[in-house]
């Protein structure tokens, strides 16, 4: 097969980065590359994706429901106004990452948000990056995926002049990747079709 795909038992071909995995490829099936717009949800996909610098994704994905456990179900509202206590009581939580960094660029990126949501909304200011509708890159080998583009690079300058931190390039282009920004699936995964489909309908 093309490199970077894997034939599953259920004779579906995927993408190679969830392996066999069950959970990771529940993942990849039904989350990964559709289009997200919700902007809380892209909070916590920007804020967990941040937490995955140094780290594997599997790590944060089976972390996830301690993540919205210890952040209050990611509400940059209430987040926002997290004191230094919480930080010292969320760097003993094991259920998570601790990172004081990252746990107090969260606390900085909830109010970074608050001011962009002000503004005309989270999701608007990111889809407006790539016009309000998913590119469609066509990747065909995983040799063809980038780490980071000329967008992402773009995004990660703006979000950091707006107060975020952990928004390198890389990190945010694996964030247009997760929310669909950009349909990543390579050509001959059955789910590249599918979420080509989704943008299409937008």
């Amino acid at each position: 097969m093309t490199d970077g795909l894997i034939l599953h038992p259920d004779n579906k071909a995927r993408c190679w980065w969830p392996g066999t995995d069950p959970f990771y490829v529940e993942y990849h099936d039904t989350e990964w590359g559709v289009p997200e717009f919700d902007d809380r949800a892209l909070f916590e996909k920007l804020i967990l994706d941040g937490f995955q610098a140094g780290l594997s994704w599997i790590t944060i994905l089976r972390k996830r429901e301690n993540f919205r456990r210890a952040f209050a179900g990611f509400d940059p509202a209430v987040i926002a106004r997290f004191d230094q206590a919480q930080v010292e009581t969320l760097m003993l939580d094991p259920g998570i990452v601790r990172n004081r960094a990252k746990i107090e660029a969260t606390i900085a990126g909830a109010r970074a948000w608050l001011v962009i949501q002000e503004r005309g909304g989270f999701s608007r200011f990111l889809w407006d990056f790539v016009g309000g509708r998913p590119v469609q890159p066509n990747l065909k080998s995983r040799r063809d995926v980038p780490t980071e583009t000329e967008i992402s690079r773009k995004i990660s300058k703006v979000l950091k002049a707006e107060g975020f931190n952990f928004v390198g390039p890389t990190i945010v282009y694996a964030f247009m990747q997760a929310v669909g920004m950009t349909n990543d699936h390579l050509t001959g995964c059955y789910r590249h079709a599918e979420c080509a489909a989704l943008a299409k309908g937008l």
